[in-house]
C-alpha cells in the first residue's frame, strides 16, 4: 500500500494484488486477454481503483513513441455542427486514452499557421474537415496518419474517409417536394469551394432531372444569414415564373431566405416550401419550423476518431457512410394556388 501522498506505482498495485508488475502493465494497457485471467484481471483493476493508481502516461509515451493526443481541423468553432463534431470526437478518444486539440482553420486570413512549431512531433493523428482543408499543408498535418471528413474518397489526402450520406439526404428533400407536386425549383448553395457541398448540387440536379417537367435555378451565397437574405431575395424578385420550392445547402441559408420571402410578401410554405440541411436548433426555433435533412454530428466525430484509432493501430477502419434522416416539419406544403403566384406569371 502506498503511504502518505506517495503516488502509488504499478509495484503497489501489483503487491495489492499479488501479481507480478508485468502483469499489472497488461492489463491496465488492456493487452491481457489470453495471458492472464478475467479473475486475475478483475484483481488487477480493483487494486489500482482502490489505491487511487494512474499510469504515468508521460513516461509510457516516451516508450511508445506516441503523444496519445490528435488534432481536429474544423472550418470555425462558432458553427454548433462542429461542437458536435467535436464531443463526439473527444469521447471516443478519452475512452481510449487519448486527448483531443481542437484547431479552427482562421477565415479570410489565408492558411492556418501551425500551431505547435513542429505538429509532427507533438500529435499521433489529424482529422480534418474539407472545409478546413487547407490548413493542412501550414500545419504539415499531411504528413501524419491523417482521417478526412466530408472529403472525396477517390481523390482524399487520407488514410481514411468518413462520410455523412449527404446524397440520400438530398434525394430524400427531392423525393419529399416532388412527391408534394412541386417542380419549380430554386437551390440556394453554400458558396464555399468543397466536395460535400458539390455533392449536393450534383444530386439534387440528377433527382430532379429524372422528372418530366421540372426547373431548377441556383443562386449562391455565404453561409450566413445577411447573405442568404441578399442571394434569396434576388432570385425570387427576378422575372419569370417564381420557384415554388426552395432547397438550401444549410440551416442558416435558409433562415436567411425565410426573410427574404418575408420582404416580398411571400408566405411559407403557401406560396414557398422552404428546407434546409443539418438540423442545428435554429431550425425549430424559426416560424413554421424548418423541414431539414438531421446530420448525426456527434456520430461523425466518432466515427472520425475511430478511424484516425483503426488506422494508429494498423486495423482497418469502418465502412459505410453514416445515414442521414430528412425531419419534416411545417416549412413545405404542396405548391400554393395561382392567384399567389409571381405578378410576371
Amino acid at each position: 500500500m502506498a503511504r502518505g501522498n506517495t503516488r502509488p506505482t504499478s509495484r503497489d498495485v501489483a503487491q495489492a494484488a499479488g501479481v507480478s508488475q508485468a502483469a499489472v502493465s497488461l492489463v491496465l494497457g488492456d493487452k491481457w486477454r489470453g495471458r492472464v485471467s478475467e479473475t486475475t484481471a478483475d484483481r488487477v483493476r480493483e487494486a489500482a481503483q482502490e489505491l487511487g493508481y494512474r499510469p504515468n502516461l508521460a513516461a509510457r509515451n516516451l516508450r511508445l513513441g506516441r503523444t496519445r493526443t490528435v488534432l481536429l481541423v474544423v472550418p470555425a468553432l462558432t458553427t454548433e455542427f462542429f461542437a458536435g463534431v467535436y464531443t463526439g470526437a473527444a469521447r471516443v478518444a478519452a475512452e481510449h486514452g487519448f486527448g483531443v486539440v481542437l484547431y479552427p482553420s482562421p477565415e479570410g486570413i489565408g492558411p492556418a499557421r501551425d500551431p505547435f512549431g513542429s505538429a509532427a512531433a507533438a500529435l499521433d493523428g489529424v482529422i480534418a474537415s474539407s472545409m478546413a482543408a487547407d490548413a493542412l499543408t501550414a500545419i504539415r498535418g499531411d504528413q501524419l496518419p491523417l482521417v478526412m471528413l466530408d472529403s472525396d474518397p477517390e481523390g482524399s489526402l487520407g488514410a481514411a474517409t468518413v462520410n455523412l450520406d449527404i446524397k440520400d439526404g438530398v434525394r430524400q428533400v427531392a423525393e419529399h417536394l416532388l412527391s408534394l407536386g412541386h417542380r419549380r425549383f430554386l437551390h440556394l448553395a453554400a458558396d464555399i469551394p468543397s466536395w460535400t457541398f458539390e455533392v449536393r448540387a450534383r444530386e439534387l440536379a440528377k433527382r430532379l432531372s429524372e422528372v418530366p417537367g421540372t426547373d431548377l435555378r441556383t443562386t449562391r451565397a455565404p453561409i450566413s444569414i445577411e447573405d442568404a437574405v441578399a442571394a434569396a431575395g434576388s432570385a425570387l424578385a427576378a422575372p419569370g415564373p417564381r420557384p415554388t420550392a426552395l432547397v438550401c445547402d444549410d440551416d442558416k441559408l435558409a433562415a436567411g431566405a425565410y426573410k427574404a420571402a418575408r420582404r416580398l410578401g411571400l408566405r411559407i410554405p403557401e406560396d414557398l416550401s422552404v428546407t434546409g440541411l443539418d438540423d442545428l436548433a435554429l431550425a425549430q426555433a424559426i416560424d413554421p419550423e424548418l423541414t431539414t435533412v438531421r446530420l448525426d454530428a456527434e456520430r461523425f466525430g466518432e466515427r472520425g476518431m475511430e478511424a484516425l484509432l483503426a488506422v494508429l493501430d494498423g486495423r482497418t477502419p469502418p465502412a459505410g457512410d453514416i445515414p442521414v434522416q430528412l425531419v419534416v416539419r411545417g416549412s413545405t406544403a404542396p405548391p400554393g394556388s395561382p392567384q399567389t403566384a409571381h405578378p410576371t406569371q
